[in-house]
């Protein structure tokens, strides 16, 4: 029988010290890495952003636990595409799955959960949503509120219009402003697509490469720059492969 999200909450929590109160604020990618880092204490936890709050952030958590995953051969897809959107049953089948993980793997021995991560902040957020709209919404918010702020001040028409404008203007800017911030990060997304398709791309050739017993250096070094914005860089070039979703 697969686990509540409360316990598996209770869980979480207590074995890596945090306190999360959402499912969704697995999103970010920094807890699954430190679960893993329970059962194996290797894991490079100097390259898990914790308090991740940026898509790209999410992104690059994942790139960790994926690398991992390979490594320890853990035959386990990651939908990470699904998973950094922050969705709660998207989250909640992938943390089951990994409790289930744990459960099979943790040797019981001793976690200090805050030492591994070097005593990080870990203030992730509920979900994503907020990161991105709120620059709309509380831009916004503030400016009619102000607007409404003004209204009873001085009692005189000719003394409020000059006020009124000033807060007009400045809601225009913040329009533009958001307009701008949407555009940079479809442009950021859609440079994160054509990442994840060359990665796609090299590692699917290297396989059939490595089938056949050859290699390709130029490949190679191809996907030696894709991972190499993984050393301690918060930017966000790094690829990510679409994996399917497992189902049980």
């Amino acid at each position: 029988m697969a686990a509540s999200r409360t316990d598996l909450l209770a869980w979480l929590n207590e074995l890596l010290q945090l306190n999360y109160t959402k499912i969704e604020q697995c999103g970010s990618g920094a807890a699954y890495c430190q679960i893993l880092d329970s059962v194996y204490g290797d894991l490079p936890m100097a390259r898990v952003k914790m308090n991740a709050k940026h898509e790209y952030e999410f992104i690059a958590n994942f790139k960790v636990l994926q690398n991992a995953f390979k490594a320890k051969k853990i035959d386990k897809p990651i939908p990470i595409e699904k998973l950094v959107k922050c969705k709660m049953q998207d989250n909640l089948e992938f943390l089951q799955w990994m409790k289930r993980f744990w459960d099979s793997n943790f040797g019981g021995q001793g976690y200090d959960a805050v030492g591994r991560r070097r005593g990080a902040p870990t203030d992730t957020p509920a979900t994503m949503a907020p990161v991105v709209s709120s620059r709309t919404a509380a831009g916004l918010g503030v400016g009619s509120g102000r607007a409404g702020g003004k209204t009873p001040i001085g009692g005189h028409r000719a003394g409020s219009a000059q006020p009124n404008e000033a807060i007009q203007n400045l809601q225009a800017q913040l329009r533009e402003m958001s307009t701008h911030m949407e555009g940079l990060e479809k442009e950021r997304d859609f440079y994160f697509a054509k990442l994840r398709d060359i990665e796609i791309l090299v590692q699917q050739q290297i396989e059939v490469l490595e089938s056949d017993g050859k290699d390709d250096e130029t490949l190679r070094e191809i996907q030696k720059i894709l991972y190499s914005t993984e050393d301690g860089f918060e930017v966000p070039e790094a690829g990510v492969p679409v994996d399917e979703e497992e189902t049980f």
